[in-house]
C-alpha cells in the first residue's frame, strides 16, 4: 500500500520549515515550466540509475504531473525498502492551489 500525501498537507509542512524529501520524476521540459520549490530531480526512467542519491533513512515525497508517474517511481523504491509517499494528483492539483513555484 503507497502512502498519499494531500497537496494541503505538503504545502503546510513546507511553509512550517519542516524537513522534506520531494522528488519530482517528471521529464526535462515539464519541469522547466514550474516546480515545487526544493524538490529535486530525477526523472522515472532514470530512478533507478540514482538510487545512491536517495536516502534510505527518511521519507520522500514523488511527484509527477497528475500521479501516475509517481506511483511508478513509488513502487520502484519501495521494493528497494526506501520510504516513501505519493503526492495525490500530482502538480496538476498542487498548481491548482498553490501555483507555479520553481526550485
Amino acid at each position: 500500500m503507497i502512502k498519499q500525501i494531500a497537496p494541503e498537507e505538503l504545502h503546510e509542512g513546507l511553509r512550517s520549515g519542516k524537513q522534506l524529501s520531494v522528488i519530482d520524476v517528471r521529464e526535462d521540459e515539464e519541469v522547466a515550466k514550474g516546480m515545487i520549490a526544493g524538490a529535486k530531480h530525477i526523472p522515472l526512467g532514470d530512478i533507478e540509475n540514482h538510487l545512491d542519491e536517495i536516502d534510505k533513512t527518511i521519507e520522500h515525497i514523488m511527484v509527477c504531473r497528475s500521479g501516475g508517474r509517481s506511483t511508478k517511481a513509488c513502487q520502484i523504491l519501495m521494493g528497494k525498502g526506501y520510504k516513501i509517499q505519493n503526492l495525490v494528483g500530482g502538480m496538476i492539483a498542487w498548481e491548482a492551489k498553490y501555483g507555479k513555484s520553481f526550485s
